[in-house]
């Protein structure tokens, strides 16, 4: 498949590059800048136009050469499946809902026009954590939590990587929940997947952060008396610019969620309805169960009325603030059904209140999507601000800058003593 992309000319500073992009999609031409091939002065452009659309910056003049940028046409290597698995055996337990997961990934990523080389998978400690085995991509098993630290490294270090963290709900929400709620909140341009199966597999079935109340495990052999945490208001709470739900058996559904994540520039939060056959089969099988989801899961559509049942009779309204279940019939028809706008925070909250309430279907799809600058991007921008503002100097001379302290050693003798 080929792609265009623009072309720099050695000619053209990266300043001139970088107003010329800004100002054609501003003046709504998008194709100098979605086909720019630095990314760097890409990433640099679009923060530009978030902060220039906000009000916070102005526009640049547009230099004098803009025809100094040329296209040229590059065409990547057709990739398949294949060339995403790696030669590791994979190490779950048969009919384990990883599977699913692990390959609507390597079909998805084919597709996506990028080198292998420029995908790196992190993850934690847990049964989802082995996924960088299994991908033929770069990766990183770290420790216990710790996924969304590394990432973070990652990303800054290397910019243009596409960063993937793979997590679980103990892994994420328990331990290393400090490290994702700050991960989310930076919005550096990377996607998590949080597989949540709602219970710790790994050691053996133990409730997890995001089991329910009452559950009975080996570690809450009376049930579990605390409620759980819900990883989609989570992650809108923290600031997440692309919050969604998937399940494990939806396959279409999920390869085209992790193609929406791949697209956003931020980070992309991807929550997993993953069942474990061995510690808590059945946690979504209403959700799963041919007899049953339609009347259970809510597959929301941007723009589109929030419409659900094996008849599509059925939908959700707000009677004043409050969403309702109702049925179409002489009063209330599909024009009454809320409309979902992913771009609507409280719509947003409203969807992701409702997975843990047996009163609502589970809606799966993106919740939650808007264009915010991130924190990679706003890094570089200030390292360049710095740099014009003083000029290079040397470690002495930093050392000598700014208040110091003068050190006087002072020697006190010891008195001689009389023998």
């Amino acid at each position: 498949m080929a792609d265009s992309k623009t072309k720099s000319n050695q000619t053209q500073s990266p300043e001139e590059i970088l107003a010329t992009v800004v100002n054609h999609a501003l003046d709504g031409n998008d194709e100098p800048l979605n086909t720019l091939d630095n990314k760097v002065i890409k990433a640099k452009a679009k923060a530009m136009i978030v902060r220039i659309n906000k009000g916070t910056a102005e526009r640049p003049e547009m230099p004098t050469n803009t025809a100094q940028i040329e296209t040229s046409t590059s065409t990547p290597s057709a990739y398949t499946r294949k060339d995403f698995t790696s030669d590791q055996a994979v190490r779950w337990c048969p009919g384990c809902g990883d599977y699913s997961i692990l390959a609507q990934t390597q079909k998805v990523f084919p597709d996506l026009g990028r080198k292998k080389e420029d995908f790196v998978f992190v993850s934690g400690i847990g049964c989802s954590s082995r996924f960088p085995y299994y991908m033929d991509t770069f990766g990183f098993h770290t420790i216990h939590g710790r996924a969304p630290a590394v990432a973070t490294g990652v990303k800054l270090a290397n910019p243009d990587l596409s960063v993937w963290v793979v997590t679980g709900d103990g892994d994420s929400l328990s331990i290393g929940g400090n490290h994702t709620i700050h991960m989310l909140r930076r919005n550096l341009d990377l996607n998590v997947m949080l597989f949540n199966n709602r219970i710790y597999g790994l050691t053996k079935g133990q409730y997890s952060p995001t089991s329910e109340v009452g559950k009975v495990t080996k570690s809450t052999p009376m049930g579990s008396l605390d409620g759980p945490f819900n990883p989609l208001s989570l992650a809108l709470g923290a600031g997440a610019t692309f919050v969604s739900l998937s399940l494990d058996k939806e396959s279409k559904h999920m390869q085209d969620i992790i193609n929406q994540a791949y697209s956003h520039k931020g980070t992309s939060f991807i929550e997993i309805y993953q069942n474990c056959n061995i510690f808590n089969d059945g946690a979504f099988s209403s959700l799963t169960d041919r007899d049953t989801k339609s009347d259970t899961v809510l597959l929301l559509d941007d723009g589109q009325p929030m419409v659900f049942g094996a008849e599509k009779n059925k939908g959700i309204r707000l009677d004043g603030n409050i969403p309702k279940v109702f049925e179409f019939g002489d009063k209330l028809n599909i024009d009454d059904a809320l409309v979902h706008d992913k771009k609507d925070y409280v719509i947003a909250s409203l969807l992701a209140n409702m997975t843990y309430n047996p009163d609502f279907p589970d809606p799966l799809g993106v919740f939650y999507a808007i264009d915010m600058p991130t924190y990679e991007d706003l890094i570089v921008d200030q390292i360049n601000d710095a740099i014009k503002k003083k000029p290079k100097g040397s470690v002495q001379q930093l050392l000598d800058s700014g208040d110091n302290w003068v050190l006087s050693l002072i020697h006190i003798s010891e008195p001689t003593r009389p023998y």
